[in-house]
């Protein structure tokens, strides 16, 4: 045992739909699994005692990558990286992978699911019958098709999101500076400006990835361009939006609401102003949490994990350049 090289498990979900991983992880190194929420000095630690992190929420900074680095590989455990220094990393020739598209069904799916609810006041009406009421022109709601839906971000999970929203006859319009004509064509998605899918949209739905060009992409400018009669959707990542110029967009009736399964901090704050107003639909960042995503993360993560501790190069890098890097380390000796 003592040649494997030795994983730590931080993520909160990774193995615990599907122990097998845990089976077949077994077989190829020494495995610690201590999950939930690490403070940058047990971080650090772990860092310098370990050769691979299967990663959950926790934060590797700039600052935590600091120092003493045993680390090669930090899997990461979701789609998303932004909690993942990536030029640190690269600089300490830490390869970042992560498990593209492992849920996009599971987000598109809670995306036009929220979207329903939005739509036909489904959480009110539940509210209203479990506390004994009974009503019926009170909730009258609205149908999606030929509604205009405006996407944000067109990758695997925008662009799902697209095809089922077609099926009920919507329009579909996206903003995506990184997205060719072609494909916006082939899923029938008309490419445009985000001033023009704020303004047009009846649902702005968000899917772009958390950069410093994204954050705060939805502020109070942003919201005064949608129509008093739309609805933001966000199950991306919470600091895309300005919440302080969302609550104030819901209070002051700019929007008609909102549907979020991201927040900047989270777990929410319990006195969280969004907690308190009636014109949202909040879930707990839950969008990817199905039995199909997490058990198809599980294996994009134990299958890059194999792959790299048995000399390869794993299929999903966040960061690419480190591995050019690492092999022109290996001529000079």
């Amino acid at each position: 045992m003592g040649d494997l090289p030795k994983i730590y498990v931080t993520s909160g979900s990774f193995g615990t739909l599907n122990p097998d991983v845990f089976n077949r992880l077994n077989r190829i190194a020494e495995v610690v699994v201590k999950r939930g929420r690490h403070s940058d000095e047990e971080l650090r630690k772990i860092l310098a005692e370990y050769d691979g992190i299967v990663l959950g929420t926790d934060k590797i900074t700039r600052e935590v990558l600091t120092g003493d680095v045993r680390v090669r590989i930090i899997a990461r455990h979701g789609v998303g990286v932004d909690n993942i220094d990536l030029q640190a990393a690269t600089e300490k020739r830490i390869v970042v992978t992560y498990t593209p598209s492992a849920n996009a069904e599971s987000v598109a799916e809670h995306t036009i699911g929220l979207m329903l609810a939005l739509s036909r006041r489904i959480v009110e009406a539940h509210m209203l019958m479990k506390s004994g009421g009974w009503s019926r022109f009170e909730l009258i709601g609205f149908d999606l098709k030929d509604r205009t839906l405006g996407i944000i971000g067109l990758g695997s999970i925008g662009s799902r999101v697209a095809e089922i929203a077609k099926t009920f006859g919507m329009r579909i319009l996206a903003y995506d500076p990184f997205v060719d004509r072609s494909k916006a064509d082939r899923l029938g998605v008309e490419l445009t400006s985000l001033e023009a899918v704020l303004k047009e949209s009846d649902f702005v739905s968000i899917h772009a990835s958390l950069t410093s060009e994204t954050r705060g992409l939805i502020g109070e400018r942003e919201l005064r361009l949608m129509k008093p009669t739309a609805f933001l959707v966000n199950t991306a990542r919470g600091a895309i939006v300005d919440e302080n110029a969302l609550v104030k967009a819901l209070r002051e009736n700019w929007i008609a609401g909102a549907a979020l399964d991201v927040y900047s901090e989270e777990p929410l704050p319990r006195e969280h102003p969004l907690r308190k107003m009636e014109n949202t639909i909040l879930t707990p960042h839950i969008a990817s949490y199905t039995y199909e995503a997490i058990r198809k993360t599980d294996e994009m993560v134990l299958e890059a994990l194999e792959t790299f501790f048995s000399g390869g190069k794993p299929k999903w890098i966040a960061n690419p350049e480190v591995w050019h890097l690492i092999e022109l380390e290996k001529t000079k000796y």
